[in-house]
């Protein structure tokens, strides 16, 4: 039997069959209807490259590029992504930029502010880009670039939907540095990485860098006031989250704790400062506060950042990195740990204080025991 085909001689669709009174329905004749006018067009099987990177740069992103769910070294994300959206072809990296100096502020409202901002236009960029993939006829999804996240996964399994540095490493927007942040080739640290799941392919793809934008300074190491990072690319992630993160997740359940544990006022506010709690109080009224975040600050890497670098590097040192480094602040890590042992000796002019980080239950004790403890 020879298939049906329109005037142009493609083969047409037949309508399918359906119930009667589903049939009848008005949205259902009306879709019917138009495809039956040919007004109902299905979008091109590849989606165009330069098409694509206009789109992404007309919605806010500063570069942009797309790899297949194929790339080897995304192996690990298949599973994942698929899960989200189910038949992804191509995974969208794009890259938002940051202002410098206000990231580098010793003023942690100033480069919170910052963040927080440039998680905002990531987020409504890669948004912005999947509605015009889904008018197109594509199924598209945007993961959020940050939080909120997974938290019904937490703490057993990963929080994230999609690994935004992985994703943006294949694409070629940048390289992982020593400081566990991708650095753009012109942009350095100083970006926020979003991705768009779509169901296509896409003409061109992305292409790894063949050298890395670190140029190995160690400033990263130098700032970091936990000793998170390593000279030897060592990397101590339970210290930087301890301490960045007090805010946030796990040291957010340290300080519940420590308020369901306290017997009184009193006894709380020997525990927890006045400072303390008006900080926790400014995270949960808005976004949470990142507590350092200096590696990223005093990272010169980047064509469109290296230049001061390479003018003047003790300038640069004692007007990025010097004041990052005299601030004083308290540092949280856990008791016995490496982080405490470094931050005493490194910045002994910052106070030292021991958390749980919450990332284990209390032992069972009264509060009126833990405070005679304290006292004794």
């Amino acid at each position: 039997m020879t298939a049906a085909r329109n005037a142009e001689g493609q083969p047409t669709v037949s309508p399918p069959r359906l119930p009667a009174k589903l049939a009848a329905h008005p949205s259902v004749q009306a879709v019917l209807a138009r495809r039956e006018a040919g007004d109902a067009v299905s979008p091109p099987a590849v989606i165009d490259a330069d098409w694509l990177r206009e789109l992404c740069l007309a919605a806010g992103a500063d570069d942009a590029a797309a790899v297949s769910l194929d790339h080897p070294d995304l192996a690990g994300e298949r599973e994942h992504v698929q899960s989200a959206l189910p038949g992804t072809r191509t995974l969208i990296a794009m890259a938002v930029r940051m202002n410098r100096d206000n990231c580098r502020s010793p003023a942690r409202s100033v480069a919170n502010q910052e963040f927080h901002q440039t998680d905002e236009r990531a987020n409504h960029a890669a948004r912005s880009v999947t509605r015009a993939l889904q008018d197109a006829g594509y199924r598209a999804l945007n993961p959020s670039v940050g939080f909120p996240q997974e938290m019904d996964r937490f703490p057993g399994e990963r929080i994230w939907v999609v690994a935004h540095k992985t994703v943006a490493v294949a694409a070629g927007l940048g390289v992982m540095g020593l400081h566990r942040n991708v650095i753009h080739p012109r942009f350095g640290s100083f970006v926020l990485l979003v991705t768009v799941l779509v169901d296509a392919e896409v003409s061109e793809y992305g292409q790894e860098l063949d050298y890395n934008p670190c140029i190995d300074c160690k400033l990263c190491v130098a700032a970091c006031p936990v000793g998170a990072i390593a000279k030897d690319g060592a990397f101590d992630a339970l210290a930087c989250t301890t301490h960045n993160y007090r805010e946030f997740m796990s040291g957010f359940t340290d300080w519940a704790q420590t308020v369901a544990d306290s017997e009184d006022a009193a006894d709380y506010r020997s525990r927890v400062t006045d400072s303390e709690s008006a900080s926790m109080w400014q995270s949960l009224s808005s976004p949470p506060g990142y507590k350092s975040g200096y590696c990223l600050a005093v990272c010169p890497a980047g064509e469109d950042v290296l230049g001061p670098y390479l003018d003047d590097r003790k300038t640069f040192m004692d007007t990025v990195l010097r004041p990052l480094q005299d601030k004083t602040e308290t540092l949280y890590v856990l008791p016995g740990s490496h982080a405490q042992e470094y931050a005493r000796r490194r910045f002994p002019h910052k106070p030292v204080k021991e958390v749980t980080g919450g990332w284990q239950p209390p032992a069972k004790r009264s509060a009126s025991t833990e405070r005679k403890t304290r006292t004794s």
